[in-house]
């Protein structure tokens, strides 16, 4: 039997609580894969000083070893990333390094495979500060194209990466997120206390679970909502998620479409107060105008949750047709979509019985099984002669 492929993943960006979606996706990633327990991957983590105690089961999965910085300053953890992990990597013969954090150190002296979330400072500059903008220009493009696989999570960020950066198309692998599968809630939760608590006892619910950065256009639904409540006085906008950079705009457009006493802001909340939102809300707006993948609108259908979402980036991939499709700021059509939900019920029972099928695609375990097959593929001295079109690698 040949020995176990050495695989490190470079987890040292990972700041438990600050790098929002990518956090979860790498954490549950890793995790099927320790529960897949291949024999054929020897899997050795490079972690920051706070990442154990935030994820105490993965990193008891695998063999963890702490660099010596926080992870919080990204030039002593780009320069950790390019001397104390190279000297790691070649002390310890490590085949493949796993950077999932999106860039390969500048030193990066075995194989690298990189994830790639998205390309959104390219795409859209003005939604970013100069100097990262400045950053991800000089960095992204000559790391991705010096990765030996370029990991997506889905085929339109794999297009943006040939498009914008061009990687070889051969070096592109599709690994989708999974979505956790609903158990029954715990005995201690009550979802009508929750509901209760959150001031939305009787109320019906347009759920929208997302920080307030610019991109995830809050103010779009918030017009599509004055549009709505009229005929609708028992509505509630449920907006969940910490405060970001837009804030004051989301503020600023509930009050001037007086909106207050049907907008509730949450703030982030416990993930068992999250359930019982996707469980109880009428429907799911998700008017992001762009997305590397989407999360919350495949936990959403999951949970039978009918879902409307934008056209922009990677939802309508990720969505597969199980969603209404609306464009990001077209707030009347936003309104109709979303009415056309919230006041017939045949139509929202067909949404989410296609919900429930589309989220079938995203299985951790499959994942785990693509991730795998990713270090072995960049182990190899070729990667064959046919590309892999990632237009063809979307779950169905």
């Amino acid at each position: 039997m040949s020995a176990a492929l050495a695989v490190g993943v470079n987890l040292l960006w990972l700041v438990p609580g600050d790098v929002g979606g990518s956090e979860e996706y790498t954490v549950g990633l890793l995790e099927a894969l320790a529960d897949a327990a291949p024999r054929d991957l020897d899997v050795t983590l490079f972690v920051n000083g706070s990442f154990s105690s935030a994820h105490p089961d993965l990193a008891g999965a695998w063999r963890t070893v702490v660099a010596p910085v926080s992870g919080r300053s990204r030039p002593r953890r780009v320069l950790a990333e390019s001397t104390w992990l190279a000297a790691e990597s070649r002390r310890r013969r490590l085949d493949v390094v796993h950077h999932a954090g999106g860039t390969i150190p500048w030193v990066s002296p075995v194989p690298s495979v990189v994830t790639l979330h998205d390309l959104q400072p390219l795409a859209h500059p003005e939604r970013f500060s100069a100097l990262k903008r400045t950053y991800i220009r000089a960095v992204a493009p000559p790391s991705l194209r010096r990765a030996r696989i370029v990991i997506t999570l889905t085929t339109f960020t794999g297009r943006d990466a040939v498009d914008r950066c061009g990687v070889d198309p051969r070096h592109l692998r599709l690994v989708p997120s999974g979505v956790d599968r609903p158990g029954p809630l715990p005995r201690s939760v009550d979802p009508d206390a929750v509901l209760g608590r959150l001031g939305l006892a009787g109320r019906r619910v347009v759920l929208y679970p997302a920080i307030t950065y610019a991109h995830k256009n809050h103010e779009t639904l918030v017009r599509a909502l004055s549009l709505l409540v009229g005929a609708r006085p028992d509505l509630a906008l449920v907006l969940t998620g910490r405060a970001g950079p837009a804030e004051s705009h989301l503020d600023a457009a509930v009050a001037a479409y007086g909106l207050e006493q049907h907008v509730v802001r949450t703030g982030r909340i416990p993930a068992t107060d999250l359930e019982v939102l996707y469980r109880r809300a009428s429907v799911l707006a998700f008017p992001s105008a762009y997305e590397g993948f989407g999360l919350p609108v495949v936990e959403a259908m999951s949970r039978g949750c009918p879902v409307v979402a934008s056209d922009a980036g990677a939802l309508p991939d990720v969505t597969g047709g199980a969603a209404v499709i609306v464009d990001p700021y077209d707030a009347t059509a936003w309104a109709t979509a979303l009415a056309d939900v919230l006041d017939h019920p045949a139509r929202a029972e067909a949404l989410v019985a296609a919900g429930r099928r589309r989220a079938l695609a995203f299985a951790w375990p499959r994942s785990a099984a693509a991730l795998a097959d990713a270090y072995h593929d960049a182990a190899r001295p070729d990667l064959g002669s046919h590309p892999i079109d990632p237009a063809h690698q979307e779950p169905r």
